[in-house]
């Protein structure tokens, strides 16, 4: 059965098993494509960088749920924020915060014309 959650718990596969039907699922993808596209495109990562990066996207969700609760005037414990904050700062430097470029071939560029 799919989640339509973000687990209070980190898995290696939590994203695989978000309800894709979801928004919020929907979001933490289109989030993941972004970042390895940043990273260079998903095909170009190692493991590491690939699994860093799910941790990064769910270290990120937590995040934001916890800033949505304090808007709502919910308690949050500040020492669990401040630690996820760094953890996220940590995962983003070891992952890298400059955009990589990507290798197109010729044929990348003349399929995407054809699409267009």
């Amino acid at each position: 059965m799919a989640a339509t959650q973000i687990p209070t718990e980190y898995a290696p596969d939590w994203l695989e098993k978000l309800d894709g039907r979801t928004r919020m699922a929907q979001v933490i993808n289109a989030r993941y494509q972004c970042l390895t596209n940043d990273l260079g495109g998903v095909e170009q990562l190692s493991y590491q960088q690939r699994s860093l990066a799910r941790r990064a996207l769910w270290f990120e969700a937590m995040l934001e749920q916890w800033e949505a609760a304090l808007a709502k005037g919910e308690d949050v414990d500040p020492g669990k924020l401040t630690n996820t904050t760094n953890t996220l700062i940590g995962l983003y430097k070891a992952l890298g915060l400059q955009r990589q470029s990507r290798e197109v071939s010729l044929n990348d560029v003349i399929r995407r014309s054809q699409v267009a």
